[in-house]
């Protein structure tokens, strides 16, 4: 199983203030997007392809549905991202969502790792606006959430997702990354791999981990894919595995991001 850390919740306004609560719909300030996931791997995913874009969306987690009905309700956020595979299937109906679907309701992106195309209808006959499966690139779901918005409140601005990790930009529409003043030029697994890792900066990264984010739960891989992918895409970044600037090998467990760009020793 995947090795996976506590959940976070980011962007948390000062005691006693909601700092980015606004009136509802996009408008000239930062877009609100609620995230309903329990899995902190996944989560930093959806976060860091979100919450880095120019400053253009403010992000929180919430990981079961108690904590997501209390911040639609008190935050209101003007989209949710939704694991509907949680609670046995059932997140969306706690959540209020369904058949037919309120015009009151938040537009919603939907999650899941379910291949039944009947449970999909049902998301849709229940007011989901998108529905993305798991593993996905996080240049699709920017752009399925930018679509929502648009569709949904179409004078909110522009919005262009380049995120900066440290010494890197990731310009995840135009996949482009650039290490200082280099462009990189990186497969579209790689490019994945760099995303899963800077997600998740400073947090180790098993194998598995890994595995299940790129490839899916059910796929069997060679003992040694994730291991030569991280090589491929170390030797892209300039990166020397015995004094690590941006991946850093833990032994015997896997991988961890380091995010100032500068040279580390031997990782904890």
């Amino acid at each position: 199983m995947a090795e996976l850390a506590a959940p976070v919740t980011a962007n948390e306004p000062p005691p006693g203030r909601d700092a980015d609560r606004g009136p509802p719909g996009p408008g000239p300030g930062p877009a609100r997007v609620l995230l309903v996931l329990d899995q902190p791997v996944l989560a930093s995913v959806v976060e860091l392809a979100l919450a880095h874009v120019h400053g253009q969306f403010r992000v929180r987690v919430a990981p079961t549905a108690a904590a997501a009905t209390e911040l639609l309700e008190d935050w209101q956020p003007h989209l949710a991202v939704v694991d509907m595979d949680l609670a046995r299937g059932a997140m969306l109906a706690r959540l209020g969502y369904t058949a037919p679907p309120s015009a009151a309701r938040v537009p919603v992106v939907a999650l899941t790792r379910r291949g039944d195309l009947r449970a999909k209808l049902a998301a849709f006959d229940q007011g989901v606006d998108d529905l993305l499966s798991v593993p996905f690139s996080p240049e699709e779901l920017v752009a399925r959430v930018l679509a929502v918005l648009r569709r949904t409140a179409p004078e909110g601005a522009a919005l262009r997702p380049v995120l900066r990790v440290g010494a890197l930009e990731i310009d995840i529409l135009n996949r482009r990354v650039r290490a200082g003043a280099i462009e990189l030029h990186l497969t579209a697994l790689e490019l994945g791999l760099l995303y899963l890792l800077a997600a998740n900066a400073g947090r180790l990264l098993t194998r598995d981990a890994i595995l299940d984010h790129l490839w899916g739960v059910d796929y069997a891989a060679e003992s040694n894919v994730i291991d030569r992918h991280v090589r491929n895409l170390r030797a892209k970044l300039r990166d020397d595995w015995r004094r690590p600037r941006y991946i850093a090998t833990v032994p015997g467990r896997g991988y961890r991001f380091l995010p100032t760009g500068t040279p580390a020793d031997a990782p904890r």
